[in-house]
């Protein structure tokens, strides 16, 4: 079915206007005033008097049915996509876990199990890399160009668990500069953060807040700055995850200052929350343990500052889901063995609006690039995905910058029992979502259909 969108702005990374837009067979056909000239016969009009047009949300930053600290994700592909479409987000991007030892393909199959049939927004999937061999040297190039699989990840934490040595991360950008690939890092040095974990426990610390102190900025900055300079030394391309703190923005702003090829990545909550949340009486601290942790309120204003002046360029959401009670509780008696992460997919986009269109931090066209263009054009499926086009997939959020609601649990659609956010007041919320040009919200109702969304076969590096 043909759809025209009317009276409402458009706005992209580049630009802001009133305009109609033209939907053939879920494609951007046109973009302008007075459209219904060209528009087919039946063609259905929808008004969106009042509101934004916005490109449908690219979070490049997931973990959906992921298996963790002896549990697995409480949103899956099913609940976690249709939050991610009631938040106005229309594309993600999953981390793949793989297993040394067995073949990357394996993981690959599974992943694609757990979405398949199940997702209801259109997605792709990055490969965490844990060991560099001949087999795995031999398969990157077949995934790339036969998957669309063209972004990998390394951890730097998690010793005894998903961490890589430096010698994985070196040989994996080698890897990526040929194949033309991202390589993505959880920048936090494990090795020492182990030892801090150790020497707390051993004191008989065991309550949340010894999450966040056992894993001190000053770790995060020098493996982001370790990580900067492997790639500069490789002459390669690097993203680097959720950044939580001036340290890591520091040595990212120097490589690219640098003329390195670098990139930055920040999350809602190390944008509005801070490390005294997990302070918090009757093991609710629990609810804000993720990794990097929550940091001291003066660095969301350098977070803030690093996405409008460029140093920092995308928003992820890091969901990782997991239920106070019955999973989060898992560590009790034991800081350690609580299961990392948090429940953000859903309200990633309207956060960043209120609190950064609303309040002065960000134009609308900055937004847009943190939201959903920029993402799009690292991860290779730029024009398709991350932009309102003539040509483009019909990804489009009508957004009523008027309505304020107050966010909670209760409300909320991930599968999960607690939400960090909670009672936080937000102005600007997605009332109608398309995914290529289908609804999948309307009317702030879900429409869409299990299984709809579609996996992405990404182009590589640098060719969006």
């Amino acid at each position: 079915m043909a759809r025209l969108i009317t009276n409402g702005i458009v706005v992209t990374a580049a630009d802001t206007m009133r305009a109609d837009v033209l939907i053939e067979n879920g494609i951007v056909t046109a973009i302008g005033s007075s459209l219904a000239q060209l528009a087919p016969q039946n063609t259905e009009v929808i008004d969106a008097g009042g509101c934004y047009l916005f490109p449908g949300g690219v979070d490049p930053h997931t973990h959906l049915d992921m298996p963790f600290g002896g549990t697995v994700t409480a949103d899956d592909f099913e609940t976690g996509t249709m939050a991610a479409a009631f938040g106005g987000t229309t594309t993600i991007v999953d981390f793949c876990l793989t297993e040394k030892g067995k073949p990357l393909s394996s993981s690959i199959d599974t992943w694609h199990r757990k979405a398949e049939g199940k997702a209801v927004v259109d997605y792709g999937f990055h490969l965490m890399i844990s060991e560099i061999n001949d087999q795995v040297l031999t398969e990157l190039p077949d995934i790339i160009k036969q998957e669309g699989i063209t972004s990998f990840k390394v951890f730097m934490a998690y010793k005894n668990v998903l961490q890589a040595d430096d010698g994985i991360l070196y040989r994996t950008l080698q890897s990526a500069k040929q194949h033309g690939a991202l390589v993505m890092v959880h920048a936090e040095n494990g090795d020492v953060i182990d030892e801090l974990i150790k020497q707390a426990l051993a004191a008989g610390h065991t309550e949340p807040i010894y999450h966040a102190l056992t894993r001190p900025s000053i770790l995060e900055g020098e493996a982001t700055g370790r990580a900067v300079r492997l790639t500069a030394l490789a002459d390669s391309q690097l993203y680097v995850v959720h950044v939580t703190c001036e340290e890591a923005v520091q040595q990212i702003a120097q490589g690219r200052l640098e003329g390195y090829n670098i990139w930055g990545e920040t999350c809602p909550q190390y944008l509005l929350l801070d490390i005294t949340d997990l302070e918090k009486p009757d093991f609710e601290g629990a609810k804000y343990v993720w990794s990097p942790p929550l940091r001291a309120k003066e660095h969301q204003e350098v977070l803030w500052n690093a996405l409008k002046n460029g140093q920092l360029q995308t928003v992820g959401s890091d969901q990782c889901s997991f239920n106070f009670k019955g999973q989060k509780d898992l560590g009790a008696a034991d800081f350690s063995l609580i299961p990392n992460g948090g429940p953000i997919i859903e309200d990633r986009f309207s956060l960043l609006y209120s609190e950064g269109v609303g309040k002065g931090r960000l134009t609308l066209n900055q937004f847009v690039e943190v939201i959903a263009t920029r993402a799009a054009k690292l991860f290779g499926v730029f024009p398709q995905k991350g932009t309102i086009a003539v040509g483009s997939d019909a990804d489009i959020v009508i957004f009523d910058p008027s309505v304020e609601r107050i966010i909670s649990a209760q409300t909320h659609h991930m599968n999960v029992d607690y939400n960090p956010f909670e009672g936080l007041a937000v102005k600007g919320e997605p009332i109608s979502v398309l995914s290529r040009g289908e609804f999948i919200i309307r009317d702030r109702k879900f429409v869409g259909t299990k299984g709809s969304g579609r996996f992405l076969h990404r182009k590589t590096f640098g060719t969006s």
